[in-house]
């Protein structure tokens, strides 16, 4: 017995990759239980914290060879209030307004990072090679990870964990869609990854393909900049008058011979630009996924079980993979669910229920007829799933004015595109927000 109770009380070796917003929640959590926890490692690829926050002017690869990891915009501005943005525990300065510009952002992670003393426990200019699974069988099958890493100056080093949180965020791999005839495109291509700001496309006709979230602002951001916009996309014509010099088109079928775009509704147009706001793939050059029962497509990994976790290997946690979400409440609730496993305080189904539970959620949604691009948008459904995880976990649920402030400034968006981050809020109590008087106006 007091082998077995030595055993329990061995603290868990746990690594992090990443220290971006999901990299810092997690070592954040992990400091917080020593009791359980060895303090976390931490390997980040560049010099900084941040993750996609920090912003990069330049394009293309850092010194060492690798690609530039954030896709962040000079003039960004964050598209929900820091009221619902903010991590529960952990409120940004109450003087700033609402809706941030980046730089606010990347200051409050690294506020996060000195308050919780995570700095010391982070390894920068680390590049995580390999994260693999060593099985070993004694009473049963035993997992712990080996992690191989190399510094500045490419030494390698392999450490041995109990657990890996992949923390590497999925937006730092462009997705460049398939459109018949791109090489016969004559102007520049380039995606919204490697853009930064609009100057450059000043008096320049542009076709940005896609609506989302980046293709929408930076469409507004390069007409107020006097290029003339013609934005490409697949979804409803969206309800809400777009500025001067900015028009709305079908999909590109394809680029025809001269080098003209040619639209799904047959309609022709030349452009010096072809601006691709098509999103990103999710990449883990570092993971072996058929290895650990996983398939990595291009906008899908199957099958994780709470969208979190391998079946074949839980002490595996992928965070923040689902889209349409509240970041950084979404990460909070993901991380302590995924310690509360680790702490043995969640008994986690077979193997095989696991795997049926994952695999079940991706049928339902083929069902109603979710595309592939679109199996892991959680939108609505992120509020069941957070409270799931938080009853399952025994945390503290998110309170519920997140979810209905979250969803105000989403009716706002559909409304206001290009004014609704004039309006700021407050937080009265954990169900209740109310409008404050402006202070600053776009």
């Amino acid at each position: 017995m007091s082998s077995d109770r030595t055993v329990r009380m061995q603290q868990l070796r746990v690594a992090v990759v990443g220290a971006g917003a999901a990299g810092l929640c997690a070592a954040r959590h992990i400091l917080s239980r020593p009791d359980t926890f060895a303090p976390p490692i931490v390997y980040e690829l560049t010099e900084h914290v941040g993750g996609t926050w920090f912003y990069e002017e330049r394009t293309g690869s850092y010194d060492n060879g690798l690609p530039i990891h954030s896709s962040m915009y000079r003039d960004l501005r964050t598209n929900l209030p820091k009221e619902v943005m903010m991590f529960p525990d952990f409120p940004f300065d109450p003087q700033l307004p609402s809706f941030l510009p980046h730089q606010e952002v990347q200051k409050y992670l690294e506020r996060y990072c000195q308050s919780h003393c995570i700095t010391p426990h982070i390894r920068f200019s680390a590049v995580v090679d390999e994260v693999s699974p060593v099985v070993t069988e004694g009473k049963g099958p035993m997992t712990t990870w080996e992690v191989t890493s190399r510094d500045k100056s490419g030494s390698q080093n392999t450490e041995t964990f109990d657990s890996v949180f992949i923390c590497s965020g999925h937006y730092s791999d462009p997705h460049i869609p398939s459109i018949p005839g791109l090489e016969r495109f004559k102007g520049k291509v380039i995606h919204s990854h490697s853009y930064r700001h609009p100057e450059p496309f000043s008096g320049q006709s542009v076709v940005v393909l896609g609506a989302g979230a980046s293709g929408l602002d930076i469409s507004l951001e390069l007409g107020r900049s006097n290029a003339q916009v013609t934005l490409s996309h697949g979804k409803p014509t969206l309800p809400f008058p777009l500025p001067y010099g900015v028009h709305q088109a079908t999909p590109v079928e394809e680029i025809q011979e001269d080098g003209s775009l040619r639209f799904q509704d047959g309609s022709i147009t030349q452009a010096q630009v072809l601006l691709l706001c098509t999103g990103y793939n999710f990449s883990y050059p570092f993971l072996e996924p058929a290895r650990l029962g996983l398939k990595v497509q291009e906008h899908l990994v199957t099958p994780l079980y709470r969208f979190l976790m391998p079946p074949a290997f839980p002490s595996l946690f992928i965070i923040g993979i689902c889209k349409i979400i509240c970041p950084f409440p979404h990460f909070h609730c993901q991380v302590q669910f995924a310690l509360a496993v680790l702490e043995g305080s969640v008994a986690l189904p077979s193997l095989a229920e696991m795997e049926e539970e994952a695999q079940g959620e991706m049928a339902r949604k083929v069902e109603r007829g979710v595309q592939l691009r679109h199996m892991l948008k959680m939108d609505k459904e992120q509020w069941g799933y957070a409270q799931t995880l938080a009853q399952t976990g025994r945390f503290a649920p998110l309170p519920p004015v997140t979810q209905s402030l979250y969803e105000e400034v989403w009716r706002q968006r559909q409304v206001h595109p290009q004014n609704y981050r004039q309006v700021n809020y407050r937080l009265v109590s954990d169900t209740q927000w109310e409008e404050q008087e402006l202070h600053a106006v776009e």
